[in-house]
């Protein structure tokens, strides 16, 4: 990034954020706290009202504004790429919104910045497969959650886990308080505080059913930010499987959600997986057939077996 480009960048930060450590700004930038601190001088001569106080940081003199910014041709599909996703992926009511906003995002460009952004755009698609027709029941559960998340209400679902319980069982029901939603792997996961489990939970919402939100408030500990938040690790127990070479690239593009690593050997394509409990992966592999072969744990090899053995028997 070259200097202007950052002392225009600069300006957007402190608008955006009332006050900025010149720490903060450096990290941002990748640059040194001292060219921070010349940036800031070369904005303040050329007539930006920023307010430096000391041990706290830098912030615009209240009503600053920055006048409307142009945007490169790169910037532009970028952005009317997100709302297409955005579309896609969210609630009805942000989906309407995406819209709206690239529509006024295409009025405001200058004609050749919007002609040469719509041409590379059209080098892109987002193509929804059948598998992704689930997803419209998810995005409805966004809308609820994202309501109760925002208005700090507690929400109840049956929820059915992906392996049975202890006791048999594989689905109960759950009473949460949502802290936030993410995207992991191309899945929407809940992250709230579960009254059952007295902890931190996450929760797939293409598990969920019979969603709704409750009347029940919650206070979301001020400790809790979702940006910062790293989910404890423990998934402590490896699988290796090896997988026959004519099928390895349909593995490959799977992206299974335990995988931890591939290599390709002589024998075909080992990928080892990290997990709580190898019956997670129970179902992944007999769904390879005779692809796929167990190489460890041996418990998991013959667990494996004895479903193979329960299958014939049906047969």
């Amino acid at each position: 990034m070259n200097k202007t480009d950052r002392l225009l960048a600069i300006v957007l930060e402190l608008q955006r954020y009332k006050v900025v450590r010149a720490e903060d700004l450096a990290a941002t930038f990748e640059t040194s706290v001292r060219t921070i601190y010349r940036d800031i001088q070369a904005l303040s001569e050329a007539g930006v009202s920023i307010i430096g106080a000391p041990g706290q940081g830098y912030s615009l003199m209240e009503g600053y504004f920055l006048p409307p910014v142009s945007f490169t041709v790169e910037e532009a599909v970028t952005l009317l790429i997100g709302t297409e996703f955005v579309e896609q992926w969210f609630d009805t009511r942000y989906g309407g919104k995406s819209r709206t906003s690239r529509g006024k995002i295409e009025a405001i460009l200058p004609e050749t910045v919007r002609s040469e952004a719509s041409r590379i755009r059209k080098s892109f698609r987002f193509i929804a497969s059948a598998k992704d027709a689930a997803r419209i029941q998810e995005r409805a559960y966004v809308e609820v959650i994202r309501r109760a998340i925002l208005e700090e209400r507690k929400i109840r679902f049956r929820y059915s886990k992906s392996i049975a319980e202890t006791n048999g069982n594989r689905q109960s029901i759950r009473t949460v308080a949502p802290y936030g939603l993410v995207i992991v792997q191309g899945a929407w996961v809940l992250i709230g505080w579960c009254e059952l489990r007295q902890s931190i939970r996450h929760f797939r919402l293409s598990r969920m059913m019979e969603l709704i939100d409750l009347e029940d408030r919650f206070e979301k500990p001020k400790t809790f930010l979702l940006d910062e938040y790293q989910p404890p690790d423990d998934r402590n127990v490896r699988v290796k499987v090896l997988v026959q070479s004519d099928i390895a690239d349909k593995v490959k593009e799977s992206s299974n959600f335990y995988t931890e690593t591939m290599e390709e050997h002589a024998d075909g394509l080992h990928v080892t997986f990290r997990v709580r409990q190898p019956e997670e992966l129970l179902h992944w592999v007999l769904g390879l057939g005779g692809g796929a072969v167990v190489l460890e744990p041996e418990s998991f090899r013959h667990r494996v077996k004895m479903e193979l053995e329960k299958m014939l028997k049906r047969y």
